[in-house]
C-alpha cells in the first residue's frame, strides 16, 4: 500500500502541539479556579503541564516493568495514582507560590481528579478544533511516548474487523464520503474489495473462529446448548468461550507466532491476547499489563477518554431521543443499559484498543487482529442505515486513517487488511410483529401431557461481551493475584445472566434444577429449540410424535418463514406454511407445493444442509420471514439484527492489499456467486490470509539470507 506522510514536525503539526500544550495550561488554571477558587497564572500553568509530561515519562518505564513482572490491574492503580497524586502537588505548590501562602495548603484526591476532568474537557475542545481524528490524537499520543525500535524492517498484517458492516452500507458510506481513507486506498489501487458469503449462523465469534482457527464446525448458533456438557454455551461469555476454543486445540492459529488478538472471541493461537473472551478467567486475562500503561498512566489521555465517553453517552440520549420524537419505524426502546454500554464499549474501550495496537505495532508483532465494535453496536438498536450508525464509520475511517500513519514512522512494513464479519438486516422484531416472543409462543404449543414441560428461553445480548470480558478478567486479578490460577469467577451483566449449572437460567428454571424440556433461543431472525431431555437430536417426525402441535403452530405464526427439522442422516427437511423442500439425502431437492426457500438467497440451501450436520446443530432451526426489501424479523429486542438468513447480514467485506494476490483456488468465481469473484465463509479467508504470513515471512527471510525452513512462521 502507499505508505502514508511520515509523522514529521512540519508547520502544521508543530501548530497543533502548541495550541494542545496552550489549552492544557489553561484548563489547568480552569480547573484550579473552578475547584480552588484560586488563580494560576498561564505560565504556572505551562510549567505545571511540563511536570505532568515530565512524572509521566519518568513513572512509565517503571510502570511498564511492574506490568510486565505482576499485575496490569496494579500496574493501573498505580499509574492513576502517580497522575493524581503529582497533579495534587504541583497544583498545590503553585497555588502557594502564587498567593504566597505556608506550606499548610493543599489539594484532596477528588479534588485532583476533578481539576484533570476540567483540563481534559478544554483539550479535547483545543484538539476539536485543530483536528476531527480522535484516533489520530490517541495513536499519535501513544507514538511519540514510545522508544522506536532499533532492530531492522520486517513484515507484518494489521487485521482490522469492522464489526457488522455490510458490503452494502459500506458502498454506501462511500459514495457519501464517510470513509476517504478506505475510498483512497480502493481508488488508487493500492486495496481491492472482496465480498463473501456469511453462511448461517452470521454471528461474529462463529465468523472468527473461522477466520481465526479455520473451523467453522462448532459454533451452530449464537448461544446453542450442548448436549455432551449438559449446558447451554453463551459463546460471548468468557468461560463457554473458553470451553469452545479448547475444542480447537490441534489447530493451527491465524495468529500462531508472535501475533495479537485485542478485543476478540478466541485468541487464534496468538503469543499475546488482550481483552479476549476466551482468556478471561485465566491468570492475566486482561493480557500483559504493560500495554494497558499508556493509557492509564497519562495525566491528560485518561481524563479525555471519561470525558468523551460521558459525551457519547449524551449523544446517544439524544439521539434516541430524535428517533422517539420523529417516529422512527421501525425501532426499539433504546434502554439506559445501552446507553452507557455505547458510551464504555464505542469510546473507551476503543481508546483501549488504539493503545494497545500502538503498543504492538512497535513491538513489531508479525500479525495483529482487533475487533471494533462501534458501528455493529449502535446499528443493533438505531438500524444499520440510520445517521447515527452511519456516522459511526467515518470514526471507523479516522482509526485506519491514524493506523496508517503510524505505520508509516515503525520499521516493520506492514500491511492493512479490513474485513467484516456479518452484515446487518433491518426489521421489526417478531414481538413487535405479534405481541408475544417466540418462547411464549413455543410455550403456548407444547402439550404438557405429550412430554413438555418448563421452556426456558434466552435472548443473545451480544453487545455485553466485551464489557463482561473486562469486568471478569479485572476482578478475577484483584481477587486472586497474578499468579494464581485457582478462584476464577465469571461476571456476566447484561440480559445474559444466568445461573453457572446446566441447563438453569435466569428466565425460568424448574424448580427441582432438573434439565428443562426445551430451550428456545433467538438470534437475530435466527431461531433455535432445542429438546434438552432427548439424548440424541431428534428426526421431524420424532418431534410431531411428541409435540404435534408444535411445528404446523409455529408456521402459522406472523414472522415465522420456515422450520427445518432433521430428516435423517445428513438430510434436513425445510417447512414452510406453503411447502415443503428436502435437502439432502436420497429426496434432496424434492419439493413439495411451493418452494419454502424462494423468498431467500439460493446460498442458503447449502447453508441448511451445512447447518444440519453440525454436531451441535438445534433440533429445530427456524427462519423469520424476509420481504422484497430485505426486511426481517429479529427474535430478540433488536431493530438491525443478524445470526440468519435474509437482507444483508449475509455479505460482508474483505478489504486487502493489491500486493498480496488472491489465489484462484480459495474464491468462488463471479459467475456463480454475483458480480466479483467472493469467499463462500470465513474459512478461504483464514487460508489466504495464512498463505501471505507464510509468503511474507519467507521474503523476510530471504532479504536476510535465512533459509525458507528459518522463514516460515508456521505449517501452511
Amino acid at each position: 500500500m502507499n505508505r502514508a506522510p511520515s509523522r514529521t514536525w512540519n508547520s502544521t503539526r508543530v501548530v497543533e502541539a502548541l495550541i494542545t500544550a496552550g489549552a492544557a495550561a489553561f484548563g489547568l488554571g480552569l480547573g484550579v479556579f473552578l475547584v480552588t477558587g484560586r488563580t494560576m497564572a498561564l505560565l504556572e500553568g505551562g510549567i505545571a503541564t511540563l511536570v505532568l509530561l515530565l512524572n509521566e515519562a519518568v513513572s512509565r518505564p517503571l510502570l511498564r516493568g511492574l506490568a510486565r513482572r505482576g499485575s496490569a490491574v496494579l500496574a493501573v492503580v498505580l499509574g492513576l495514582l502517580s497522575q493524581l497524586v503529582a497533579i495534587t502537588l504541583v497544583v498545590a505548590l503553585g497555588i502557594r507560590a502564587s498567593a504566597g501562602l505556608s506550606f499548610g495548603v493543599g489539594l484532596s484526591l477528588p479534588q485532583a481528579a476533578t481539576i484533570l476532568a476540567i483540563d481534559a474537557v478544554v483539550i479535547s475542545g483545543a484538539q476539536w478544533l485543530v483536528s476531527s481524528n480522535d484516533a489520530e490524537y490517541v495513536l499519535g499520543y501513544v507514538s511519540r511516548r514510545r522508544r522506536r525500535r532499533t532492530t531492522g524492517a520486517g513484515s507484518g498484517l494489521v487485521i482490522v474487523q469492522l464489526d457488522g458492516l455490510g458490503v452494502q452500507v459500506f458502498e454506501r458510506a462511500l459514495a457519501a464520503g464517510q470513509m476517504p481513507t478506505v475510498a483512497r486506498w480502493l481508488h488508487d489501487g493500492t486495496h481491492r474489495l472482496t465480498p463473501w458469503w456469511v453462511p448461517i449462523p452470521s454471528t461474529t465469534p462463529a465468523s472468527q473462529a473461522a477466520i481465526l482457527f479455520g473451523d467453522d464446525t462448532q459454533i451452530p448458533s449464537f448461544r446453542f446448548w450442548d448436549r455432551a456438557t449438559g449446558r447451554l454455551l453463551v459463546t460471548n461469555r468468557p468461560g463457554d468461550a473458553e470451553v469452545i476454543e479448547s475444542g480447537f486445540d490441534g489447530r493451527s492459529g491465524l495468529l500462531a507466532g508472535g501475533g495479537t488478538a485485542i478485543s476478540t472471541a478466541f485468541t487464534g493461537g496468538a503469543d499475546n491476547s488482550y481483552l479476549v473472551f476466551s482468556r478471561a478467567l485465566k491468570p492475566g486475562g486482561l493480557g500483559s499489563g504493560d500495554a494497558f500503561v499508556p493509557l492509564f498512566s497519562s495525566p491528560f489521555l485518561l481524563p479525555r477518554t471519561v470525558m468523551l465517553t460521558v459525551g457519547e453517552v449524551i449523544k446517544e440520549l439524544y439521539q434516541s431521543r430524535r428517533q422517539r420524537i420523529r417516529q422512527v419505524q421501525p425501532r426499539i426502546a433504546r434502554r439506559f443499559s445501552f446507553v452507557v454500554l455505547r458510551g464504555l464499549t464505542n469510546v473507551f474501550l476503543r481508546t483501549m484498543n488504539l493503545t494497545i495496537i500502538a503498543d504492538k505495532i512497535y513491538d513489531g508483532a508479525p500479525v495483529i487482529f482487533v475487533d471494533f465494535v462501534d458501528y455493529d453496536e449502535i446499528a443493533h438498536h438505531a438500524g444499520p442505515e440510520r445517521p447515527e450508525a452511519m456516522r459511526s464509520l467515518e470514526g471507523l475511517d479516522g482509526i485506519l486513517a491514524a493506523l496508517e500513519r503510524v505505520i508509516a514512522d515503525t520499521p516493520t512494513h506492514y500491511e492493512i487488511v479490513i474485513w467484516s464479519d456479518h452484515g446487518q438486516s433491518l426489521g421489526s422484531t417478531f414481538e413487535q410483529l405479534n405481541g408475544f416472543t417466540l418462547g411464549q409462543r413455543v410455550d403456548q404449543l407444547m402439550d404438557d401431557a405429550a412430554g413438555g414441560g418448563t421452556v426456558v428461553e434466552s435472548s443473545t445480548g451480544d453487545e455485553w461481551g466485551p464489557i463482561n470480558t473486562l469486568i471478569t478478567a479485572t476482578v478475577n486479578a484483584m481477587r486472586r493475584g497474578p499468579k494464581s490460577g485457582s478462584g476464577a469467577k465469571e461476571l456476566v451483566l447484561g440480559p445474559d445472566r444466568p445461573a453457572r449449572t446446566a441447563g438453569r437460567s435466569s428466565d425460568a428454571t424448574p424448580d427441582d434444577g432438573s434439565v428443562p424440556a426445551v430451550i428456545v433461543v433467538g438470534g437475530g431472525n435466527l431461531g433455535t429449540i432445542w429438546f434438552p431431555r432427548l439424548s440424541t437430536r431428534p428426526t421431524l417426525a420424532q418431534i410431531e410424535q411428541h409435540w404435534p402441535a408444535l411445528v404446523t403452530g409455529l408456521l402459522a405464526t406472523p414472522g415465522v418463514g420456515v422450520v427445518m427439522a432433521s430428516a435423517g442422516g445428513d438430510a434436513c427437511v425445510v417447512l414452510a406454511a406453503d411447502g415443503v423442500r428436502w435437502i439432502g439425502g436420497d429426496r434432496d431437492g424434492q419439493i413439495e407445493g411451493l418452494d419454502p426457500m424462494r423468498a431467500y438467497d439460493s446460498r442458503g440451501i447449502a447453508d441448511l444442509h451445512r447447518l444440519t450436520r453440525l454436531p451441535r446443530c438445534a433440533d429445530l432451526v427456524l427462519l423469520s420471514t424476509v420481504d422484497e426489501a430485505g426486511m426481517i424479523h429479529a427474535f430478540e429486542g433488536q431493530v438491525g439484527s443478524h445470526g440468519g438468513l435474509g437482507g444483508p447480514q449475509n455479505q460482508a467485506l474483505f478489504i486487502s492489499p493489491t500486493a498480496l494476490p488472491l489465489d484462484d483456488d480459495l474464491l468462488i468465481a463471479a459467475g456463480d456467486a454475483g458480480e466479483r469473484p467472493s469467499f463462500y465463509g470465513a474459512v478461504p479467508i483464514h487460508q489466504q490470509l495464512q498463505r501471505w504470513r507464510t509468503r511474507l515471512a519467507e521474503q523476510q527471510g530471504a532479504r536476510q539470507g535465512f533459509s525458507d525452513e528459518q522463514a516460515r512462521v508456521w505449517p501452511s
